[in-house]
């Protein structure tokens, strides 16, 4: 089964940056659509960004701005850069993807296991 792993966390003062990075364990026959997701302490899990195949994003109205999404098709990773980082956004990050594994398969939802990023004031 295919398995998102996500590096780059970790703990880092308001104003600083961070890059978050996701690679699929193995080949996939098509990735379609990759992001990122965050749940905060108390708080439900909410979509930060996401990228197509072709490149177009999407960000959460308080990232926009400060985090980009990009992605690397050819090797099934996407990427997050972190910028003028807030407490705020402490969180553990998750990536996302929705793919099809084998060429007959259905699209199918994956998650990463997550990986926390904590800001300091």
């Amino acid at each position: 089964q295919v398995q998102l792993v996500e590096s780059g966390g970790g703990l880092v003062q308001a104003g600083g940056s961070l890059r978050l990075s996701c690679a699929a364990s193995r080949t996939i026959f098509r990735v379609n659509v990759m992001g990122w997701y965050r749940q905060g302490p108390g708080k439900q899990r909410e979509e930060v960004a996401t990228i197509t195949s072709d490149g177009r994003t999407n960000y959460e109205e308080s990232v926009k701005g400060r985090f980009t999404i990009t992605r690397d098709n050819a090797k099934n990773t996407v990427y997050l850069q972190m910028n003028s980082l807030k407490p705020e956004d402490t969180a553990v990050y998750y990536c996302h993807a929705l793919a099809v594994e084998k060429v007959f398969d259905d699209e199918d939802a994956y998650w990463g296991q997550g990986t926390q990023v904590t800001v300091s004031s």
